[in-house]
């Protein structure tokens, strides 16, 4: 048994067929097949249902998928390590971040760290909230921007940022002049919203459902900018992140009432070795809290007396 055959391995469960795994290993097929039935041959067990169109693990192929991945990322950890130890890397962080922030909060903060370390290679992933977290786990990333209620425990988090979430009309809109919007009046209106695994769509469904209101989609998409110009054809409403409003004169923010905001949060796996590099970005994130416009929603706190 060999660190290719492992690999090999790992990649046809993530990747559902021997095809996509040579694919994206750049291998030729033959050669993925050839090494899993020399492993098998070798461990003397069948690890995979091979009667079935898509590829699935038999029990003792489940088995083994829990040791080859942490064989393989042992072996990442090692790497990474004795490369920084001998000094010959210049070091590399894998960062997922969410289409919205990578455009309006982040080229900041990327210009800013590359200049303070510019012997460090940073490579952006943009995907949503929920595809980065897996990205994580799954070793595709070294940490990432998310947010929500609840995370697994395999994560270590840090938050750097809280944004209000507001909603977004054009000028002439009726609801323009309002300085804040009740859920359910916004629930009223024709909405443009982001898909599932986005985390705005995630938060304003959740905090809508816990008030019994059934929102009417119009249109979905993943693309905040294609969201913008819908709402200024009237097509519809819906929400971002105050920052991404903020210097648009043709479109009005409007605070929701009660006031809603969202935590972002760096993420990486926990347990897992995290580079000087990653390290590096990690403490810079963190370090730029204190100089981040951190808005307070402009409806008024209602204070609710208790029992």
């Amino acid at each position: 048994m060999d660190i290719r055959q492992l690999q090999f391995f790992v990649a046809i469960v993530r990747h559902g067929s021997f095809t996509r795994a040579a694919e994206r290993l750049r291998v030729a097929q033959p050669a993925v097949s050839m090494a899993m039935k020399r492993l098998e041959e070798e461990l003397d067990l069948v690890l995979f249902n091979r009667q079935e169109r898509k590829v699935s693990l038999t029990a003792e192929g489940e088995i083994f998928l829990r040791h080859a991945e942490k064989i393989l990322e042992e072996v990442t950890s090692t790497e990474a390590e004795m490369e920084e130890l001998r000094g010959l890397a210049k070091g590399e962080v894998r960062v997922g971040i969410p289409p919205m922030m990578s455009a309006y909060f982040f080229p900041q903060i990327i210009r800013d760290f590359s200049s303070r370390y510019p012997e460090l290679h940073l490579s952006v992933s943009g995907e949503g909230a929920s595809k980065i977290q897996k990205m994580i786990l799954d070793g595709e990333l070294d940490m990432g921007v998310i947010a929500g209620a609840s995370f697994p425990d395999t994560l270590e988090l840090r938050r750097f940022l809280r944004e209000e979430v507001i909603v977004c009309v054009p000028k002439n809109h009726p609801l323009a002049e309002m300085e804040c919007l009740p859920l359910q009046e916004f629930a009223r209106h024709p909405l443009i919203f982001y898909k599932e695994g986005y985390y705005l769509r995630e938060l304003v469904f959740d905090v809508m459902r816990g008030v019994g209101l059934n929102p009417a989609i119009r249109f979905e998409t993943n693309l905040y900018t294609l969201v913008k110009s819908l709402i200024r054809k009237g097509m519809g409403i819906s929400v971002f992140l105050r920052m991404v409003v903020e210097e648009d004169d043709d479109l009005k923010a409007i605070p929701l009432d009660p006031p809603l905001y969202l935590d972002l949060q760096i993420a990486w796996k926990k347990y897992g070795y995290l580079s000087r590099a990653n390290r590096a970005f990690v403490d810079f994130l963190l370090e730029q809290r204190a100089r981040v416009h951190q808005p307070a929603g402009s409806c008024p706190v209602r204070l609710v007396p208790a029992d």
